[in-house]
C-alpha cells in the first residue's frame, strides 16, 4: 500500500510544494497500489480543487480531514482502471532495537560506511552540551567502514561531526544523547549516503540509516523503479545500519524509508540510476582546487578523455543554496578540455562532470569557496517554540549561528495549520516566531549550508489549544546568514 499525503499545509511530492490557502487544519491523503501525485488549487468561489494522478490500477482510498476529523463521506473509495505500469517494487522490513543507555565516562560509538573515502582524510569531533569540542577516535575497520568513538564528560545531547577532507559527510552532524533518550519517533531517524543520490546499474549503491535517537520501532525500506532492486541490510547494533542495493535497469527510482509506518525526514528519495558508465570511467580531472576559492573569481580545471573517444562532455556547479549553473567548457587540445566556473556563494559547492550523460569517477567533486566554511555542526537551536506552544499565541525559538560561518539557513514548519513565520536578527544569530492556529504536532526543520539538517532537526513542537477557523500562510523561509563571533568584554 502506497500513501500520498497532503498535510501540514504543504505538500512535498516529487519535489513540489502546494499551498491550501485559507484551509487551516485541512489534510488530504490517498492510499492505494501506487503513489499518486496530488495537486491542490484554490478557486475564486472559495473552494479547493484537488487533482491526483495514480500510476497503477486498483482501489484507492481518499481520506479528507479537517482538524483531524473526517469530513462527511470520508474516506472515499475510488476504483482506477487501466493497464499496470512496468515499475517494480522491492520492500524489506526490519525491527530497530533501542540502544543501551550511555553514561558519563562510558565509551560511545557510531559506525558508518563512507564509500570512496580514505582513512587518512577522515576526522571527527564531538561537541558537548556546554560547547566543549574534542576529537574522536576513528578506527578503520574495512572497505570504507569506520568506527567513531569518544568518552563523554557530560550528560545530554552531543554533536558528532564526521568529515572527509574537512567536509561533512552526508548525514553529519549527528545527534548523540548521553543518558536516557526521552524523545523518539520517525522524525529522529536520518538516512544519507551516495545510494540516495545517484547510482549505476549492476553496481552496489550504499547508504546509512541512523536510528539511535528514535528508539525501538519498525523500519521499512521500499525501492520502486524500472527493475527489481536486490536489497541487503546490515544492523550494526549501535543505532546505525547499512543498506546496499543493486538495480539492473537505468531510470528513476524512488527509495522510501519509514519508521513505524511514517516517512523519515526527506523520504522518499529520488535516485537516478544511469546505464553503465562505459568510457566515462576513463575520463579524469586535473588541477582542481578544492579549497580557498573566492566568490566572483573564476576557477579553472582540466578534463582529460584519455582512452575515451570524443563524446559529449558536460559540467555544472551546484551552490550551497541549491542554485545550479552550467560551467564553461573549452577544448584546448584533442581529448583535453578546460572547464571554468565562477562561484557566487560562500560554502560547499558540488561540481558535476558527465561524459555522454554518465558521471566520471569522483563526480560530483566537492570544493570549498571562502575562507570560513559554513559549518552546520556549529549551529544550535533552542527555545520553547521548538518544544511546545498554544494556538493563536506567538511561539519563538533561536537559531544560534555563532562561529558557524556564513551560509544559507532555511526553516520550514509543517503542522496541522499554516503559520506566519517571522525572523529577526539577534546578537547570537536569528530569532524565529510563528503563530499556530490549530493544535497538534508541528515539525520544524532547520537546515544550514545547503541540505544539511542541524543537530536535533527536525524538532517536534506539541501545540495545544482550540482550533482556529482559518490558517495563515505557508511557513517556509530561507535567509543568507552573516558571519558572527562572540563579543569579548574587556575590563580595566
Amino acid at each position: 500500500m502506497v500513501i500520498a499525503e497532503e498535510r501540514y499545509s504543504r505538500m512535498a511530492l516529487n519535489g513540489e510544494s502546494h499551498i491550501l490557502e485559507g484551509y487551516g487544519g485541512l489534510s488530504l491523503s490517498i492510499e492505494g497500489p501506487s503513489k499518486a501525485d496530488i495537486d491542490c488549487q484554490d478557486t475564486p468561489d472559495g473552494n479547493c480543487l484537488v487533482s491526483y494522478k495514480p500510476t497503477e490500477p486498483g482501489t484507492y482510498i481518499i481520506n479528507i480531514k479537517f482538524a483531524d476529523e473526517h469530513v462527511p463521506g470520508s474516506p472515499f473509495a475510488v476504483k482506477i482502471r487501466g493497464e499496470p505500469s512496468d515499475k517494480l517494487v522491492e520492500k524489506i522490513m526490519r525491527q530497530a532495537q533501542a540502544v543501551d543507555v550511555t553514561h558519563v565516562g562510558s565509551q560511545c560509538e557510531l559506525s558508518l560506511k563512507i564509500p570512496g573515502s580514505s582513512p587518512v582524510d577522515m576526522n571527527a569531533s564531538v561537541t558537548s552540551p556546554s560547547g566543549v569540542t574534542e576529537l574522536c577516535e576513528i578506527i578503520d575497520l574495512d572497505d570504507c567502514h569506520y568506527s567513531i568513538k569518544f568518552i563523554p564528560k557530560e550528560m545530554g545531547v552531543h554533536t558528532v561531526s564526521v568529515k572527509h577532507k574537512d567536509m561533512h559527510i552526508p548525514g553529519s552532524p549527528f545527534q548523540f544523547t548521553v543518558g536516557p533518550i526521552t524523545e523518539g519517533g520517525s522524525h529522529k531517524v536520518h538516512a544519507a549516503g551516495p545510494g540516495l543520490e545517484k547510482g549505476e546499474v549492476n553496481e552496489k549503491c550504499e547508504f546509512n540509516i541512523y536510528t539511535r535517537e528514535a528508539g525501538a520501532g519498525g523500519l521499512s525500506i521500499a525501492i520502486e523503479g524500472p527493475s527489481k532492486a536486490e536489497i541487503d541490510f546490515a544492523d550494526r547494533k549501535d543505532g546505525s545500519c547499512g543498506v546496499s542495493y543493486e538495480c539492473t535497469e537505468p531510470g528513476e527510482y524512488m527509495v522510501s524509508i519509514k519508521f513505524n509506518d511514517e516517512h523519515i525526514p526527506d523520504s522518499p528519495f529520488k535516485v537516478y540510476m544511469s546505464a553503465s558508465s562505459g568510457e566515462a570511467k576513463t575520463v579524469t580531472v586535473a588541477s582542481l582546487e578544492q579549497a580557498g576559492l573566492v566568490i566572483g573569481k573564476p576557477s579553472t580545471f582540466s578534463v582529460n578523455l584519455n582512452e575515451a573517444k570524443v563524446g559529449r562532455l558536460e559540467a555544472r556547479v551546484t551552490a550551497p543554496s541549491g542554485a545550479e549553473d552550467n560551467a564553461f567548457i573549452q577544448e584546448i587540445d584533442e581529448g583535453h578540455y578546460a572547464v571554468r566556473f565562477i562561484p557566487r556563494e560562500n560554502g560547499r559547492h558540488y561540481i558535476h562532470v558527465l561524459y555522454n550523460g554518465n558521471h566520471i569517477p569522483g563526480s560530483p567533486f566537492v570544493v570549498m569557496v571562502g575562507k570560513l566554511d559554513a559549518d552546520p555542526g556549529m549551529v544550535q537551536a533552542y527555545g520553547q517554540g521548538l518544544v511546545k506552544g498554544e494556538t493563536n499565541k506567538v511561539a519563538k525559538f533561536i537559531v544560534n549561528t555563532m562561529n558557524a560561518g556564513a551560509g544559507a539557513l532555511s526553516v520550514t514548519i509543517d503542522g496541522p495549520s499554516k503559520v506566519d513565520l517571522q525572523c529577526k536578527e539577534v546578537e547570537e544569530g536569528y530569532e524565529f516566531s510563528y503563530t499556530p492556529t490549530s493544535p497538534g504536532g508541528y515539525l520544524i526543520a532547520i537546515k544550514f549550508a545547503g541540505n544539511y539538517h542541524i543537530v536535533g532537526s527536525p524538532f517536534k513542537a506539541n501545540i495545544t489549544g482550540n482550533l482556529a477557523d482559518i490558517g495563515q500562510i505557508m511557513c517556509n523561509m530561507m535567509i543568507k546568514t552573516t558571519i558572527k563571533f562572540p563579543l569579548f568584554h574587556f575590563f580595566l
